[in-house]
């Protein structure tokens, strides 16, 4: 069978590619440790739970409005005004199946062929693909390590050219967990507002964020930028409800119901439960999202001194979310790799250690390790790489 030129054309997920793996080697008995997940290791918060069961034994188990429910999209909109004093009607709000099909959804509203989005790499995998899969174009820019993988102003306004429809900003960043503050987003946001082009700003791990950081919305900064960006976020990492699929958008309200309307013809709504479960999450807050981000916090403080101590490996710090994005180039190289792709192939099947290659994230250099794990896995697998590495 002959399948479409646009599906033939996506590049297969690293990230499923090395679970894949890990998960054969398990299979066969052996003692893998994945560092691979994406998805915080805390089961969802029981009120939330309650909740979707609620829900459903009330009767709320039928189709619900396209764009979401109206009394989750009131949660979202005080959670907007409570957190960052945005102020978003209904109309500019869309609830989707999970952050990553709203981000489907609005590129599918947005792009025409041979339109350009600017990415900046490191990126999140499917970023690019979903572009291509709407007929436009991926524009990346190099987001250096010395400037904790964060472009510039200069860079992102060389980047544009006149089929440049937008640009994406993920801030705290997966996979490096770098953040913007306030000052650069500024920067960023004049560049976008002198060449018209739209902001997609990805915060869905604003919640996981450590140290003295500060979480900041380029949509905060004035009335301006606020209309030229679209806030992509969710409840799956904050709440740690990946498996319930609810993510939304919120912008112009134009941009929005074209998503809407979309949304009508490939998912028809959002899951009920979820959507009930979701509010909840927003208007029953219990303390477990501050329990999360600060085990998250310890696990951070506790790894990562012990990861800057091998041989042949450096770490940017990360701000936000929970990975660790070490450079490990030099120990591949002094090990006689050809690419740290086999480096992390040979890590598996040595020492029975999952990573996931940067190359997936445009930075072949580099590696992601997920510290949604427990700490006595994280520890261990810190040994067996260090051991990988010296012996």
């Amino acid at each position: 069978m002959e399948l479409s030129k646009r599906v033939s054309a996506l590049t297969p997920s690293s990230t499923l590619a090395i679970t894949a793996k890990a998960k054969e080697l398990k299979l066969q008995g052996h003692d893998v440790i994945g560092l691979g997940a994406g998805e915080p290791d805390f089961n969802t918060p029981s009120y939330i739970i309650e909740a979707a069961a609620a829900s459903m034994r009330e009767g709320h188990t039928k189709y619900t409005p396209s764009g979401g429910l109206p009394a989750l999209k009131e949660a979202i909109a005080d959670k907007f005004k409570n957190d960052q004093n945005l102020d978003y009607s209904h109309e500019e709000i869309i609830v989707g199946t999970g952050a990553k099909h709203i981000l489907f959804t609005l590129f599918q509203a947005l792009l025409d062929e041979g339109d350009e989005v600017i990415i900046p790499t490191p990126y999140w995998v499917s970023y690019p693909e979903q572009v291509k899969l709407a007929g436009g174009e991926p524009v990346y820019v190099d987001g250096l390590e010395e400037n904790d993988f964060k472009i510039t102003p200069e860079q992102l306004d060389n980047a544009v050219t006149d089929k440049t429809k937008a640009v994406i900003i993920n801030s705290p960043s997966n996979p490096t967990g770098s953040m913007y503050n306030q000052r650069e987003l500024q920067k960023v946001g004049e560049v976008a507002l002198k060449h018209n082009i739209l902001i997609v700003s990805d915060e869905i791990y604003e919640k996981l964020i450590y140290g003295d950081a500060a979480h900041y919305s380029i949509a905060q900064i004035s009335t301006e930028l606020k209309a030229q960006t679209v806030v992509v976020n969710g409840v799956s990492k904050s709440h740690s409800m990946t498996g319930w699929r609810i993510g939304y958008a919120a912008g112009d309200k134009d941009l929005v119901k074209a998503m809407t309307n979309l949304a009508s013809h490939s998912t028809s709504n959002p899951t009920a439960s979820s959507q009930y479960g979701a509010i909840a999450a927003y208007t029953k807050e219990d303390g477990s999202v501050e329990t999360m981000r600060t085990a998250f916090e310890d696990r951070l403080n506790k790894v990562y001194d012990k990861l800057i101590q091998i041989p042949g490996v450096t770490c940017v710090k990360p701000k936000g979310a929970f990975y660790l994005f070490p450079n490990v180039k030099q120990a591949a190289s002094e090990a006689g790799f050809q690419s740290v792709d086999d480096w992390v192939t040979a890590l598996l099947e040595k020492e029975k250690v999952a990573v996931v290659p940067g190359s997936g994230f445009g930075s072949p250099d580099n590696i992601r390790l997920s510290y949604a794990t427990s700490l006595d896995l994280l520890e261990a697998a810190l040994e067996r790489i260090e051991h990988f590495i010296t012996k």
